[in-house]
């Protein structure tokens, strides 16, 4: 029996989290939950997995979920914010911490999860953007494991399975393309809200589906795969493969190449992370190599003039230092205004590099302590807030 603590519980990879585990009731118990607002969908899950713990973002939320435990009859605790987060994180009977959450907000929590002992099931790639350099040292200090749940990196940890570090010679990083690929740097000009959240394969989050139009997912997975796999970026390459049937690819130095495939579908990242180091069972519809649309696979380059965001991650990862972390942050910030209704789409990607050159001119950090990380965090915000407010 492992005990499982998730953040994000009512998000995308949250909700699939608990459906691996409401199918092998016998294998896992939910201890806490963290959520943001959803406090409908929470509700429902206290009473379904009987956490001891949950945590919401504001007072109002607490408020109301605490009314509806007292009313039928819960035992479970209510907690609040940032503290909250890192009380769930680190509760005495987890065994596994889910980061499901959304953007920097779960550097802390991974990290005092880290602290406590706690393997990481690991769905939160800015945590290793923004902080890498202080997550996987103390992952190797405390001898936890971090199990990458990203379709991407799931897959190369499982060809990287038994693989000598010299035996590995690049990792080539799938990505369907988004809802842009083919389209020319003119025609995204004026793209609608509607045609950036309309992703050809995968159902995500808003921020998520954002990144994977500006292709700013795929740079971050490109700062992830360093730090999960002790690589460098420049022996990492981006490969449009648009039926997301191989998940990513291994090329090995006698030049054989490992690929995991299946349907694009989290479930199964998810399981393997969970059940690691067995295997579960088959919960999600067999992969048939026979059926239409998962019999043809082709691959593409990665078209870079039109998708910038891939470059500035090469660039990023190169440099090192807080710049990652700024790149990052000012993503967030940007795609929450996008998001907001408050800037286009062509907005994004010019102001995440503009904060970028100006931090590059001030002055990079070399060596990042937790606390310069959220500083850096707080400085790019604001540049980027001061920077939407003249558009």
């Amino acid at each position: 029996m492992k005990f499982i603590s998730i953040l994000g519980s009512t998000g995308s990879i949250g909700l699939q989290t608990l459906e691996v585990i409401r199918r092998y009731p016998d294998r896992f118990r939910v201890c806490a939950l963290s959520c943001e607002k959803n406090v409908r969908i929470l509700t429902g899950q206290i009473e379904e997995f009987s956490p001891a713990l949950v945590r919401v973002g504001t007072d109002e939320a607490a408020k109301e979920v605490s009314d509806l435990i007292r009313k039928r009859g819960f035992r479970t605790e209510v907690t609040v914010g940032d503290e909250g987060n890192v009380a769930c994180a680190t509760i005495g009977e987890a065994d596994t911490v889910v980061a499901a959450m959304v953007g920097m907000r779960g550097l802390l929590p991974v990290t005092e999860a880290i602290r406590a002992g706690k393997d990481i099931a690991l769905a939160n790639k800015e945590t290793l953007v923004a902080g890498g350099s202080v997550v996987m040292p103390l992952a190797k200090e405390k001898k936890i494991s971090v199990l990458p749940v990203d379709s991407e990196h799931s897959a190369i940890w499982q060809c990287l399975s038994g693989r000598k570090p010299e035996e590995v010679e690049r990792i080539l990083l799938t990505a369907s393309g988004g809802p842009f690929r083919g389209f020319s740097k003119e025609s995204l000009a004026d793209v609608s809200f509607d045609q950036v959240m309309r992703h050809p394969t995968w159902n995500m989050g808003g921020k998520i589906t954002v990144d994977s139009a500006t292709m700013m997912n795929k740079g971050l997975e490109i700062i992830e795969a360093t730090w999960l796999f002790d690589i460098p970026a420049d022996r990492v390459d981006v490969v449009v493969h648009p039926q997301s049937v191989i998940h990513s690819m291994v090329m090995l130095t006698d030049g054989s190449v490992l690929a995991q495939m299946g349907r694009p579908d989290m479930i199964l990242p998810i399981e393997v992370a969970l059940f690691y180091p067995h295997r579960g069972g088959m919960i999600t519809k067999r992969f048939d190599p026979f059926e239409e649309g998962l019999n043809r696979l082709t691959f593409e380059n990665c078209d870079t003039t039109v998708f910038p965001a891939i470059e500035m991650a090469y660039y990023a990862a190169k440099i090192g230092g807080s710049l990652p972390t700024v790149m990052n942050s000012a993503n967030e910030e940007a795609v929450n205004a996008f998001l907001s209704g408050k800037i286009r789409y062509s907005d994004i990607i010019p102001t995440v590099h503009k904060c970028m050159n100006i931090h590059e001119r001030s002055g990079i950090m070399k060596t990042l302590s937790l606390p310069d990380i959220f500083e850096t965090d707080r400085w790019a915000r604001q540049f980027v807030q001061q920077e939407l407010s003249r558009l």
